[in-house]
């Protein structure tokens, strides 16, 4: 690709878009981010209209100014399934046509991506200072990594080698049944039984799941922002049980989805959740109940977990699948 082509393709527009948050960034260099911004989803119509809130900022009309190009290229990663060129949030009202969007809005390229599709492609990229060690346990060289993030809602990934590259896994794991591993959380599952004929590990693992599993265990109706404070602050008992509960029940979905993909090359913690949780998570039962797996203990002991602590990895993601998608072009 000649140096003329290369510079046409930044600055490039990047986008994680979840239930709750749309986070914008401008790639002006091979993963360099800048102008980064986060707008409520809540506050917009649709896709189209955050997009072009962005895009009107001072912050970004600075940006094309000093690279004196306009942008032509974008990968939005999203917090649902990507199947054709119609897309739905699961957990937000926005929908939108692919071809729409990327024609409303004048760009050469518009790629779109599940949100835990990009953050699985970001684990390669994350160094020691963007994350923290859970427990034992030493990667494989080479091994596949495992992925899975409560928020909004329960994301899973993983990524596998693929020749001198990765390859990201599409999975919508966090839908399978909730298993319950004792008999306050067997308490729990009934308590929602009563609610929803279908109790999935996102049920619990997510924002909601949360508030859900305040009611079970105390009848209290309070939102997770309450939650997670007051577990934090220790003024509230019922909270402190409740996060701790979440912990050990994410531990238990992460060790299924390690052994489920038997990922010795580590397996990792994102959403927006458990970074929240500080010290409660380090000490939680999490990592117990992750390798908490009967005869399979030993296997599970030996994958590391980490969490992760960049505020936004998953640009990171982005822009290595947007960067094979135009190399891809280029070669037609």
């Amino acid at each position: 690709m000649s140096s003329q082509k290369t510079n046409q393709l930044y600055p490039r527009l990047l986008a994680d878009i979840g239930g709750t948050n749309a986070r914008f960034a401008l790639e002006t260099a091979e993963r360099q981010f800048e102008a980064v911004s986060v707008l409520a989803c809540a506050d917009y119509p649709g896709l189209p209209d955050a997009i072009k809130s962005y895009l009107a900022s001072d912050a970004v009309r600075q940006v094309q100014i000093r690279h004196e190009a306009r942008i032509r290229n974008a990968a939005i990663a999203i917090a649902n399934p990507i199947d054709g060129d119609s897309v739905r949030m699961t957990n937000h009202h926005w929908s939108f046509s692919i071809s729409a969007v990327r024609a409303q809005l004048d760009f050469s390229s518009l790629l779109v991506i599940n949100d835990f599709t990009a953050l699985a492609m970001a684990l390669p990229y994350l160094d020691a200072s963007q994350l923290q060690k859970i427990g034992g346990g030493v990667e494989m060289p080479g091994g596949t990594i495992g992925l899975i993030g409560a928020g909004t809602g329960l994301g899973v990934s993983g990524i596998i080698p693929s020749g001198n590259s990765w390859a990201a896994l599409s999975s919508e794991g966090g839908h399978a049944s909730f298993a319950p591993a004792n008999r306050e959380e067997m308490r729990i599952l009934e308590s929602l039984w009563q609610q929803y004929e279908h109790v999935s590990a996102e049920r619990l693992l997510s924002g909601k799941g949360l508030e859900l599993i305040c009611a079970a265990i105390s009848g209290k109706t309070m939102d997770a922002a309450d939650i997670t404070r007051r577990a934090l602050d220790g003024s509230c008992a019922d909270c402190l049980r409740t996060v701790e509960h979440f912990c050990a029940i994410l531990g238990s979905m992460a060790g299924n989805v390690a052994l489920t993909l038997g990922a010795t090359g580590g397996m990792y913690i994102g959403g927006g959740i458990v970074p929240r949780l500080g010290a409660l998570f380090a000490v939680s039962a999490f990592r117990q109940r992750f390798e908490a797996k009967g005869r399979l203990s030993s296997f599970l002991a030996q994958i590391p977990t980490y969490l992760i602590t960049e505020e936004y990895p998953a640009f990171l993601g982005v822009s290595a699948m947007l960067a094979d998608h135009l190399g891809k072009q280029e070669k037609i």
